[in-house]
Formats: C-alpha cells, sequence, structure tokens
C-alpha cells in the first residue's frame, strides 16, 4: 500500500517538474565526476604512456649483477614482455685511432615503447650479428670507418644512431654509445669476472599487471638495483607527468565538491517543498514510518535515475570527447569499471548524506503546520549538516584521489566559504531592516528582496561562489602550469651539450662559436669529489647502513662540483646569500634535505685525495627540468683553484630547414638545418668535432622534441579538463537559479498587485542577481587565493603570488553571468499579468 501510493506519488510530482532540480542536480553529481574521471584517466593514461618512450619501457629494474631468474618468470606469468639489455664502457680502435665508447648489447624486442632514431629514419629492427651502430660523434672522432674494433672482434658500422629511446638525459655521461646485439657480446670478451656491467631488465604490460609485478618484486631488490619508470627521480619528463595527474585529480576532485553543493542545495529545495505536504499526511492520520517510507522511496527512485542518467551522460561525453582528441591519445582507452563505481559512489553516498539533514527536518514538520506555516517543527544544529556534508566529501574526495593534501584543500576552501558565507548573512540580517521597506527604485527593491531571502540567498551563494571558486583556481592552475613548462623548454632551449672542455680550448671554442653565431651558455668548471663529513662526522655508505654500521649515510658515489660567482639562472636562492667568501658553499635544496643539511654546516669534501672543508652559505631550488646544466654544490672559484678541471656548456642551433640557393650551392648540403651564419647543421657539428677532438658533444635535440610533445598533449590534457569544468560550472549556475522561483513567483504576484510597474520588476529581478552575483564572485576570490597557496605550497611546488585583477573581474563577471541567468529563468513571471502569477501560484 505505502509503495503503490509512494510510486503514484512520485510519478505525479516526476511529471509537474518537482523532481527535476534533484534529479538534475545528482545527473550533474554522477555525470561530472564518472565523465571527468573517465577523461582524466584516458589523459593520465596516455601521458603516461607517451612518456614512457622515454625508457622504451613501462618499468626498468637497474641492477649491477643478474637478477634472479624467478623475477622474469614472475613476469612472464603475468603476461608482461621483456626484453634483457647490457651496457657497459669499452674502447674501440679503428687503426691508430681509439675512442672510449658506451657499449649498449640489447635483446630482440628492444625497444619495448618507442623506436630507434637513426640518421636514416625510425626504426625497430636491431643490427644484424656482427655489425655495430653508432652516434654520429663516434663517426667524427673515428674518421668514420667501415669497421671498428670491440675487444677480440671487429663489427661493421652499419648505421648512424641519431637517437636511443631511452638514452636519458646524462651530460656527464659523455662517452659515445654504440649499439649491439646481446649474442655478439661473448665473442668480444671484454666482459670478464669482476667487470662494472649494469644490467637492464626492462618489462612492459598493462597497467594492472604491472601494479601487481612491482608489489611482487620492488620489496625483493636490495640497495644497488633501483626500480624505474616514468616518473622516477629528477628526468625531464617526471615533474611535468607528476603536476598533470595532480591537476587532473584537482579537476575532478573540483567537480566532486561542485556536485555535492548541488546535491544538498536541491534536496534542501525539495523538502523545504514539501513541509505541508507532511503535515497535512500527518493531518489525515499517516504514520511516521509511512511518511519515512513515502519520502525514503523517493529518495531512493531520484537517486537510481539520477545516477543512470548520469552514468550515461559521463559515457556519452568520453565518446564525444575522445573524437576531439589526437589519434595518439585516444588509441589509450582504460577500463570503464573504477569512473562508473566511482560515479555510482558519488550518486549514492552524497545524495544520502546532504539529503540526510532536510529530510530529517521534513519528517519533523508538525501537523499543526497546516493552521501556522511558519512552523518547521526540529530545529536540528547546522552543525550535523556540515558534519554529513563534510564527511561525504572528504570521503569521495580520498575514494577518488588516494591523497590526503588534495582532499583537504578542498575542504578547507569549502569550510573558509562556508564561514564567509555565514558572516555574510548574519550582516544581511542585522544590517538590513532599514533597507528592506523602501521599495520606490530598483536598487531598493533589489536590496529589499535580498534581506527577505538572506537564508535562501545564502544556500544560492553556495552554488554560484563554488562555481567560481571553482572555474578560478582551475583557470589560474592550468595557467601556471603552462608558463611553468614554456620557461623549462623556450623556442630556443639548448639542444647540444658540450662536456671534457679543456681549459686551454675555452676561448677557441668561443671564437668558434663566434664565428658560426651560435650562443651557448655560460661554461661550467667540473670537478669530481666526494662529501665525506658533515660538521666533522663521517658519513657511510647506505650498504654499511644497511649491513648494521651506525653513523649518518651519506651520498654514495662522487658528485659533479663547480664553481660560480653569481646565481645561475635557472636556480632559486631559498635561504642564505650566494658564495662570496673562499670557504662557502651553495647546496641544492633536495640533497640538504636527505643529508639533512643547514645555513652554516661544514662539509668536508675529497678531491684528488685532497680533503676541502667548506660551510653551507645557503640552500638553493635547481628546477632540473630545464635541461641546462645543473650541480648539487656550487663553489666559489677561490676554493676549487687547486684542482684540475674540465667543463662544459650548452647551446642552440637552429633546425629551420633552408633550401639549397638559400645557403650553399653544394647540392650534398641541399635541405640541411642550418648555423645562423648559413653552414649546414651537420657541417657545423662535424667541424666542431674535427677542430676540437677531445670535446665531447651531445645531442638532446631529439628528446627536446619529444619533451616538447609530451608537454603539448599535456597542455590539450589541461584545457579539455577546463572546458569540463566550464561546462559542469555552467550546469551548476542554471540549476542554482531554479531554487526560489516558487517564493519569487509569489512576491511578484504580490508586487503586481500593488502596481508594480514590469520595468520596476526586471530592473530589480536584474540587480538582486547581479548583487548576489558580484558576492559571489568577491567570495569566490577569497577562497580561490586560499586554495590557491594550500595547493602551490603543499601540492604543486609553484611559486605563490596574487591574482590582483581577480578582484575587479570576478565580481563584474559573477554579477554579469548570475544576472543574464536569473533573468533569463524568469522572463516568463515576469512577462505574466497579475492573475496569471496568482492562478500559477494557487
Amino acid at each position: 500500500m505505502e509503495l503503490s501510493l509512494a510510486w503514484r506519488l512520485f510519478k505525479r510530482e516526476l511529471q509537474q517538474g518537482q523532481l527535476l532540480l534533484i534529479i538534475l542536480a545528482i545527473t550533474l553529481a554522477v555525470l561530472s565526476v564518472s565523465g571527468l574521471a573517465r577523461v582524466s584517466e584516458r589523459l593520465q593514461v596516455a601521458i603516461t604512456g607517451q612518456a614512457s618512450q622515454f625508457i622504451a619501457a613501462d618499468r626498468i629494474i637497474d641492477s649491477p649483477v643478474k637478477i634472479d631468474a624467478a623475477i622474469l618468470t614472475k613476469a612472464e606469468d603475468l603476461g608482461l614482455k621483456h626484453v634483457t639489455n647490457m651496457q657497459f664502457n669499452s674502447m674501440v680502435y679503428s687503426g691508430d685511432k681509439f675512442q672510449l665508447v658506451t657499449v649498449r648489447a640489447v635483446e630482440t624486442g628492444y625497444p619495448l615503447k618507442g623506436d630507434i632514431e637513426l640518421t636514416s629514419g625510425k626504426t625497430k629492427a636491431l643490427p644484424q650479428a656482427g655489425e655495430i651502430w653508432f652516434e654520429t660523434r663516434l663517426g667524427g672522432l673515428l674518421g668514420y670507418p667501415k669497421s671498428i674494433e670491440l675487444g677480440n672482434s671487429e663489427f661493421v658500422l652499419s648505421n648512424e644512431i641519431s637517437r636511443l629511446p631511452d638514452a636519458g638525459f646524462n651530460p656527464f655521461a659523455s662517452s659515445p654509445v654504440v649499439l649491439m646485439r646481446m649474442e655478439d657480446v661473448a665473442k668480444t670478451g671484454v666482459i670478464q669476472p669482476g667487470s662494472r656491467v649494469t644490467y637492464l631488465y626492462q618489462f612492459a604490460g598493462d597497467e594492472a599487471s604491472l601494479t601487481a609485478f612491482e608489489q611482487s618484486v620492488k620489496p625483493r631488490l636490495n640497495s644497488t638495483q633501483r626500480w624505474v619508470d616514468v616518473q622516477s627521480g629528477d628526468s625531464p619528463i617526471a615533474g611535468a607527468v607528476k603536476r598533470a595527474e595532480r591537476f587532473l585529480l584537482l579537476a575532478s576532485l573540483m567537480g566532486i565538491a561542485l556536485a555535492c553543493a548541488a546535491i544538498g542545495i536541491a534536496a534542501q529545495r525539495y523538502c523545504q517543498r514539501h513541509y505541508d505536504v507532511v503535515a497535512m499526511l500527518k493531518t489525515f492520520g499517516a504514520s511516521a514510518k509511512q511518511i519515512r517510507l513515502l519520502f525514503g522511496t523517493h529518495l531512493l527512485l531520484v537517486t537510481l535515475m539520477g545516477i543512470v542518467l548520469g552514468l550515461i551522460g559521463g559515457v556519452l561525453l568520453d565518446f564525444g570527447i575522445s573524437y576531439l582528441l589526437p589519434p595518439e591519445i585516444a588509441a589509450y582507452s582504460p577500463p570503464l569499471t573504477r569512473p562508473l563505481l566511482l560515479g555510482v559512489s558519488t550518486g549514492l553516498i552524497s545524495a544520502f548524506m546532504f539529503s540526510a539533514y532536510p529530510l530529517m527536518r521534513l519528517l519533523a514538520i508538525p501537523p499543526l503546520r497546516v493552521l501556522q506555516r511558519q512552523l518547521e517543527g526540529l530545529q536540528l544544529g547546522m552543525w550535523l549538516h556540515l558534519l554529513l556534508s563534510l564527511g561525504a566529501m572528504a570521503l569521495l574526495g580520498y575514494l577518488y584521489s588516494q591523497s590526503w593534501a588534495l582532499t583537504l584543500t578542498v575542504v578547507a576552501a569549502v569550510l573558509l566559504l562556508g564561514v564567509l558565507l555565514s558572516v555574510l548573512g548574519f550582516v544581511m540580517i542585522r544590517l538590513g531592516h532599514s533597507v528592506g521597506m523602501k521599495t520606490t527604485n530598483p536598487l531598493q527593491l533589489a536590496l529589499a528582496g535580498l534581506r527577505r531571502r538572506a537564508r535562501q540567498n545564502a544556500v544560492q551563494l553556495v552554488g554560484f561562489s563554488a562555481a567560481l571558486v571553482l572555474l578560478l583556481t582551475i583557470l589560474a592552475l592550468r595557467q601556471d602550469l603552462l608558463n611553468e613548462w614554456q620557461k623549462q623548454l623556450p623556442e630556443n632551449a639548448p639542444n647540444y651539450f658540450l662536456v671534457n672542455i679543456a681549459p686551454d680550448d675555452a676561448k677557441p671554442l668561443n671564437d668558434f662559436m663566434t664565428t658560426k653565431g651560435i650562443v651557448a651558455t655560460d661554461i661550467y668548471p667540473v670537478i669530481r669529489g666526494r662529501l665525506t663529513q658533515i660538521n666533522g662526522e663521517v658519513l657511510i655508505s647506505n650498504e654499511q647502513s644497511e649491513a648494521g654500521e651506525k653513523g649518518r649515510v651519506g651520498i654514495s658515489r662522487e658528485l659533479n662540483l663547480t664553481w660560480r660567482n653569481t646565481l645561475p639562472a635557472n636556480n632559486e636562492l631559498l635561504e642564505g646569500h650566494f658564495n662570496q667568501a673562499a670557504d662557502e658553499v651553495s647546496v641544492e635544496s633536495g640533497v640538504a634535505d636527505r643529508l639533512g643539511i643547514g645555513i652554516g654546516d661544514k662539509l668536508t669534501y675529497v678531491i684528488d685525495n685532497q680533503e676541502l672543508t667548506v660551510k653551507v652559505a645557503s640552500i638553493r631550488a635547481v628546477h632540473w627540468e630545464t635541461l641546462q646544466p645543473n650541480f648539487f654544490m656550487i663553489f666559489t672559484q677561490e676554493a676549487l683553484a687547486p684542482f684540475a678541471y674540465t667543463s662544459m656548456a650548452s647551446f642552440y642551433l637552429n633546425d629551420q630547414q633552408a633550401t639549397n640557393d638559400q645557403s650553399t650551392n653544394d647540392p650534398a648540403t641541399s635541405g640541411q638545418a642550418l648555423s645562423a651564419d648559413g653552414t649546414p647543421k651537420d657541417a657545423v657539428i662535424l667541424a666542431l668535432i674535427q677542430q676540437f677532438p677531445t670535446i665531447s658533444i651531445i645531442d638532446v635535440g631529439a628528446m627536446v622534441g619529444q619533451l616538447r610533445q609530451i608537454i603539448e598533449q599535456v597542455s590539450l590534457s589541461l584545457t579539455l579538463v577546463l572546458a569540463l569544468v566550464l561546462l559542469a560550472s555552467a550546469l551548476v549556475l542554471i540549476a542554482q537559479t531554479e531554487a526560489g522561483m516558487a517564493t519569487r513567483q509569489r512576491e511578484l504576484a504580490v508586487l503586481r498587485t500593488f502596481g508594480a510597474s514590469g520595468w520596476l520588476l526586471r530592473s530589480a529581478t536584474g540587480l538582486e542577481f547581479a548583487l548576489l552575483g558580484s558576492i559571489a564572485g568577491v567570495l569566490a576570490v577569497i577562497v580561490a587565493e586560499f586554495a590557491l597557496y594550500l595547493l602551490k605550497t603543499q601540492v604543486f611546488e609553484l611559486n605563490v603570488y596574487m591574482h590582483w585583477p581577480w578582484w575587479g573581474i570576478a565580481p563584474v563577471s559573477g554579477a554579469l553571468i548570475v544576472a543574464l541567468l536569473g533573468v533569463w529563468r524568469c522572463r516568463q513571471l515576469l512577462s505574466q499579468s497579475c492573475s496569471e502569477l496568482l492562478k500559477a501560484g494557487s
């Protein structure tokens, strides 16, 4: 009986449109969360997949010895593809010339991700048995011989390598790279017991299998073995991928917060409209159990309908967006399971937890309300509503992001917005009495409306302000991230590194660069040294610590040290002053944090078997992603003067293509890239190799190009997410204007009855919504600045600054947007006559 009555009332209210607002809110919640989650996951997988080409695999185990065969068996059991590579240094010979090289010996199947870039084009093939592929600079150093000797064997130089997909970025690894087959290593005889070899085990597969493999294998690795993925270390791509993923997570969390606000507002409006219905049902003898069943069934049906429509909308949104994405991103399609489950969870948790407080007040309405309309029954404290709402938001946020920093930032922003709205509501109620009676012009009538509907306006401001906060926060973070990446990779970012520059070659090299019109960075001296003591305390290695030795753990390798009298452009001074005295050193912030180094600490180094003690004068933040020469420790020239050194620098060589008649009449150079003086690019590099045979040239142009491609894809993903957020915010603003239409209709009928003109009502309505929008704009700026401070300092590691233009733009934009939406929604009410308004409201 009760279920039948509940179903009949549900159908009637659905036909009359009374349930549309709450259904729209739940649909919007589920659509926003499931759609954003789906698109975000697609973009995350695509970005990570594209970035994995930087390591030629999804995961790598880097080991100085062969790993346990059981690890490879585990990978095969999980369906992962894998290859084993070796890397070692050796000398190669051609006639009377010789050169130290880095040998990469690879198995069939390499590379698992990406392509080998030869001067003749991209390929996935490998050298044949008895062949070696070589880097361009090796050919220049040896005079491009037909073959070279490596150990006990001779190999044909068959192809010239432009770049290996996992070449990485290490300007201090100055040896040219040669590529050979793993089977050919044995016949060279260069690998003997005790030889220094690095084994690289590369794996590729689906994310679930990779995660299971990581959980099983990573704890079994020792201190000499490294687990590597695209986000490991300070690689150029790591920072971009991490920040992009955090941004996508934040956008989805903001979508959850926005959707929850919409559901809370819609639920409150639904319950308020049914106060009289509950009072009448109780008057006619309905029991509390029957009423609970009636409205509980309504809430369940509305929630299920909203969830179904939201999930359908989210899937359609993902399909639509996928057609707009580049093929290399659209090709990635993560499972739908998580976005769908998250959408269902969002609909259920938010609908019931955000509806609990209004529903309890609704069920407590006394029967006497049929005679005294001001009675509202049980007056539960708002603390309960706040606790339930924040609990639901925090639960959904953490379930989605698995990040307390992001979740608590969103919750803190919501709390601040709630405090500001409480203060504003108190001010409106306390100070609005005298204004409320003056209705002689549109402005006074608008102010009177604001005062009369102080509570309702506070609820409306929640939706308006939340939407604007979301837009401002996402827009600012997107722009800051794009600006940060643009600074890291400007158009003229260095694409060549020069290492092993002898002191006597510095001036001739500068002259060569000047002649060719090439602008290079400063020349940085490089000296190898080991940090041995901090404040007189001898440092131990990780291996010694694991063996049970007591002491302070240091850096278990030599460092590349340099001197400089001014702070490098890509460094930021965090503490202290940059080097001024001969016994001072500047330390990179990451190393300082890891080793517990502070200003004034004394550090002792061993350089060329000599001890050098200096004190820490400053702590620097280094932007490792800038592809510039960077160092952990920077000294003064006086401190390192006694030690021998080589130097390094980087420069940019123009890659623009030119036709034969623009540069040279030599057909051999037709279509080649030119330097500033018109010399073909390859000829410039060859001349540099021939004139300075001891200087090693490292071409990172291919890496810069690939990194720019990743950044472009990240930028596209940020733009798409921003567009989705704009759409969600617009829907919330439209839904928010629906609140209070019934009350506004009765007021317009009364004002029409007392002779108010249509112009007065239209002007007053527009001004009232404009005032709400401008107030929402001011509140949004305050909350957005607060949220951005937390996000930039705790999550994204970006510079914090005030967005002063917002204080003018946001209130004006809020006033225009909300006024247009409000007038558009009220256009039918404003055009009706007094009798039509009275009939509609009866």
